[in-house]
């Protein structure tokens, strides 16, 4: 419901959502790269979707610098790295290392957290 257009439909509820992650990243995808600010997600009931993880860096590097009121040019003189390093940044193909992204954020006065989140319970474990 956050992004106009971003349509799809499965016949069962995990056809449902596989095809919605595929939707989604497809429409999250072409705003980065038309340089628009992604919507940010409204809490809502039922299943979330999810997204791959460059994806999901690359959309919160552009909310970052959406936060901050500043170009990619502006970004990238704060942060002491060129332009096209931002915009690399925002490709939702790029492939960012923690160090670099942990230098954005300090340099952007921002916290930088990364965690795992899963989506099913553990199955246990047999014990050696």
């Amino acid at each position: 419901p956050d992004c106009p257009g971003c349509q799809t439909f499965g016949k069962t509820k995990l056809e449902a959502l596989a095809m919605a992650q595929e939707a989604l990243e497809g429409w999250l995808e072409t705003s980065l790269l038309h340089g628009d600010v992604p919507p940010r997600p409204v809490p809502r009931r039922g299943s979330p979707v999810w997204v791959r993880p460059r994806l999901e860096v690359a959309i919160q590097i552009r909310w970052l610098r959406d936060d901050l009121k500043m170009t990619q040019a502006q970004l990238a003189k704060l942060a002491g790295v060129s332009q096209q390093q931002i915009a690399k940044l925002e490709n939702p193909d790029a492939n960012p290392t923690i160090g670099t992204l942990e230098a954005l954020a300090q340099h952007a006065d921002a916290r930088l957290t990364v965690s795992f989140a899963r989506e099913k319970p553990a199955k246990p474990r047999a014990r050696n």
